[in-house]
């Protein structure tokens, strides 16, 4: 079988270091199909080869590392047969699911936007670099989908209510917001980067003296002001209750939560509820990209995911029209459809090994 290839990654090896740069500038690097597929192909290759010792992932140019997948090309596939965007989504959460489970270390250099995808590329990673120009997000609920690549396992695992915070809202973090949270584990100034990974490719086996001694204090996380709010509007379990409390809460911060909030697609408001609550519950990270697949399958093909990028990527106007438009209109029915089972041969697996 020929290799996937793509031109928009680069693979490197120096010395026993192999490096993933991704290489799609004008997309801030957003991910499809071949990039997936190839990245897959490389990490199979490298995990068999003892030459190899460590895996680093970075962006080869531009001004973020990865602003999340080819979401453009799949809202085009799902406004006909959805048959490219579920191709997509396979390969996607395949690469996820093996930087999981990969067996030797990785290293996620976030400098810049980590968003949708890129969280699924970086999240994995045992080693994960955060600096003052990291801008992580899962802003999906703004285009009708929902915090995919794994991010009902992870945003379930933050304590307080986060995890339904960042979904809801599609709040933006900071580095040292990153580290608080551990979901980076360095940070370090950008200048510093390519220093580290010169090291890291002269003695391998030192990550971790490596990227301590890159390692700056992180400045104060600006989020800890708001987690006993966050952890106290965020608490209901449905999404009529969280935007009652916002309501409720005399304050400016409260106002535009719940503005961020309304703005969203409540069909996918409400999906990202169930599967952070359904995510808190598994055991296996399979399980977690089975699930999510699922949904994606379901998803790609309604109306608020093509209206979504409409309004956010494609026209920009900001001004998308939900169906069903309201909260209350989202019933359970509805919601449990885009959960059903797939039809048989459709369930998404793991690569083999």
């Amino acid at each position: 079988m020929t290799e996937p290839t793509t031109e928009h990654v680069i693979f490197e090896i120096d010395g026993s270091v192999a490096r993933i740069r991704l290489n799609r500038p004008r997309a801030i690097h957003a991910l499809d199909t071949a990039m997936c597929l190839a990245i897959s192909a490389r990490l199979a290759e490298w995990r068999a080869d003892p030459a190899i010792e460590l895996v680093t992932i970075d962006h080869a140019d531009g001004r973020g590392f990865c602003a999340g997948g080819d979401i453009r090309a799949a809202a085009a596939s799902g406004a006909g047969d959805g048959v490219d965007a579920r191709a997509f989504f396979h390969a996607e959460y395949r690469m996820n699911h093996q930087l999981f489970t990969y067996a030797k270390p990785v290293v996620a250099f976030m400098d810049g936007v980590t968003m949708g995808g890129g969280v699924g590329l970086a999240r994995p990673a045992k080693y994960r670099i955060a600096t003052e120009r990291t801008v992580f997000a899962m802003p999906e609920a703004a285009i009708g989908l929902f915090p995919d690549v794994g991010a009902g396992w992870y945003l379930s695992r933050l304590p307080g209510e986060l995890g339904k915070y960042l979904v809801l809202t599609g709040a933006r973090l900071d580095g040292a917001e990153c580290l608080g949270l551990g979901l980076a584990t360095h940070y370090m100034p950008s200048d510093a980067l390519e220093g580290v990974k010169r090291a890291l490719v002269d003695a391998p086996r030192e990550i971790d003296r490596i990227l301590h001694d890159a390692s700056i204090p992180a400045p104060p996380a600006g989020i800890d002001a708001r987690r006993k709010a966050i952890a106290r509007l965020f608490a209901a379990d449905t999404l009529e209750d969280i935007l009652a409390a916002l309501t409720a809460e005399p304050s400016d911060w409260a106002t535009e939560q719940h503005a961020l909030v309304a703005s969203r697609s409540p069909t996918t408001c409400k999906v990202a509820l169930r599967q952070l609550a359904d995510a808190a519950l598994l055991t296996d990270f399979a399980d977690e990209m089975r699930m999510e697949y699922g949904i994606a399958w379901h998803i790609v093909q309604r109306p608020d995911f093509a209206e979504g990028v409409r309004a956010v990527i494609v026209d920009k106007d900001n001004r998308p029209r939900w169906d069903p438009a309201t909260p209350e209109g989202v019933t359970e029915h509805m919601i449990d459809r885009i959960f059903a089972p797939l039809p048989p041969g459709e369930e998404w697996t793991p690569l083999p090994g």
